[in-house]
């Protein structure tokens, strides 16, 4: 079956151009690296530190294990675990022997996982009320089991719920760790690096900051569960160069005044990602630890990193744009604005869904991202997603500038404008904001004037102001504005 996203001849070319390689798997790595560099601290978690060596000594008795229980290459195995040691384990063990792992998110409960091993066809699903050490086996995975193919999925992701029905996407080793290891090089990731990742390493924006580490044999700093100051500690006390993080981590650590209070000069590299993030807060960032380089990214469940800002680009672009396209990333916008992708990240469709893989596509092959987005100079901005537009008597527009304004308003930790319907003009905008500890509430009219001072139109004002005590999130601190539709 052809990839909706590629023409023919594209796997020639991603070969030739060095996006795809035979040797882009997580076994390969592991071993070169364990061969190499056996004594080079390949992970740190609660003080302690395994070598590369030690590391691939126990993902093999693991992988032992999986075969032990009747797992094999092309079978599933679900995985609900925070950021801890045993989730590489079975990342790298599953890989190994060609199975796919399928990442359930921490907060997930009965209805979400029945839904996902049902859907998944799981075939075993760890938790972390499971005895881990029953997975070990006591001697290791034999050397001539057969080695993963690179063209085979290593990975099955469902979306992180901010539609109404999430969807599955199935993963080869090629496309995404071809784009971690490019990445990798763009990002300045070196065998030397210490990277720190503050989001869950069951997202796919998790998950990179492993594979890039991985591609260069980086040590990966692991923190189970985001906490704003164990993030400052675990930053303080293992020195990490490099930190994965998203706009609600560094806003947390900045209204808790953690700038300030620890040491972050370890860090040479941010990566901020996982929704746009307010200007402001990226030149907080930048202004609070002036040594390192606060770079964004853009990036989605089917296609992981897409764009992102270079570390040499400077916060002036990385608070305003999301960078340019990774290597081999084609993208245009369309008529209606709306960013689409093609190239050697992106993938072939969904899983078990055929009607939702042909509405993901263009006729002529590009990935209909649901993201609205325009070029500034070399770079794209992402200006919100289509299904947001508010309509408002026939006039359209995109709250987003409205959303970052109020998210600057000393009251309000954060807002989400979403529309509301209207007997005479169709839609008008209604505002839900959480507020910070110890803020009195605000009214509608003091708002409105706080905007109009910051020369918003009128017609993008909100007209209705809801107060809630906590907003809707999806495991990866994404807004579901679903869940405020009025």
């Amino acid at each position: 079956m052809e990839r909706p996203g590629y023409r023919r001849n594209d796997e020639c070319e991603y070969l030739e151009r060095g996006y795809w390689r035979d040797d882009d798997t997580l076994a390969h790595w592991l071993a070169r690296h364990a061969a190499g560099r056996p004594d080079a601290p390949a992970v740190i978690a609660a003080g302690e530190v395994a070598t590369w060596r030690e590391l691939e000594s126990r993902v093999l008795c693991v992988a032992q294990g999986l075969t032990q229980k009747g797992i094999g290459a092309g079978d599933i195995v679900a995985v609900q675990l925070p950021n801890t040691v045993e989730f590489l384990l079975v990342h790298l063990a599953a890989a190994r022997i060609g199975a796919v792992m399928c990442t359930v998110h921490m907060p997930y409960r009965g209805a979400e996982i029945e839904t996902i091993l049902a859907h998944s066809g799981a075939k075993l699903f760890f938790t972390a009320a499971y005895p881990f050490g029953e997975l070990v086996a006591a001697t290791p995975l034999a050397a001539d089991h057969p080695a993963p193919d690179a063209r085979d999925a290593f990975l099955l992701l469902y979306t992180s719920g901010t539609t109404a029905s999430p969807k599955a996407v199935p993963h080869p080793c090629r496309t995404l760790l071809g784009n971690s290891r490019l990445g990798a090089r763009e990002h300045g990731l070196t065998s030397d690096s210490r990277v720190l990742c503050a989001a869950p390493l069951s997202h796919l924006y998790g998950l990179y900051s492993l594979h890039c580490a991985w591609s260069v044999g980086a040590c990966t700093i692991l923190m189970p569960a985001f906490k704003p100051d164990e993030l400052a500690k675990t930053v303080e006390g293992d020195r990490p160069t490099a930190l994965w993080t998203g706009p609600a981590h560094v806003a947390a650590c900045r209204n808790a005044g953690l700038f300030d209070s620890h040491d972050w000069s370890s860090l040479q590299l941010a990566i901020v990602s996982g929704s746009m993030a307010p200007p402001a807060l990226m030149h907080h960032f930048q202004d609070k630890v002036p040594g390192c380089a606060v770079t964004q990214l853009w990036g989605m469940t089917e296609l992981q990193a897409g764009l992102y800002t270079r570390p040499g680009d400077g916060v002036a672009v990385a608070a305003t744009t999301a960078g340019r396209p990774s290597p081999g990333t084609q993208v245009r916008i369309g008529e209606d604005g709306e960013l689409q992708v093609r190239g050697p990240l992106a993938f072939s469709g969904y899983y078990r869904n055929d009607a939702a893989t042909r509405a993901a596509f263009t006729d002529d092959g590009w990935f209909r991202t649901g993201d609205l987005a325009e070029r500034r100079a070399e770079n794209y901005a992402i200006t919100g997603r289509s299904k947001d537009i508010i309509n408002r008597g026939g006039v359209k527009f995109n709250p987003v500038d409205v959303e970052a304004l109020l998210d600057a308003h000393p009251k309000i930790l954060q807002s989400a404008i979403v529309p509301m319907p209207d007997p005479v003009l169709g839609e008008k905008a209604c505002a839900f904001v959480t507020l910070k500890p110890g803020a009195a509430e605000p009214s509608l009219a003091e708002l409105c004037e706080y905007l109009l001072a910051r020369e918003i139109a009128k017609n993008k004002l909100p007209e209705r102001l809801v107060v809630i005590a906590e907003m809707p999130l999806t495991p990866t601190r994404k807004i579901i504005k679903g869940k405020l539709r009025v």
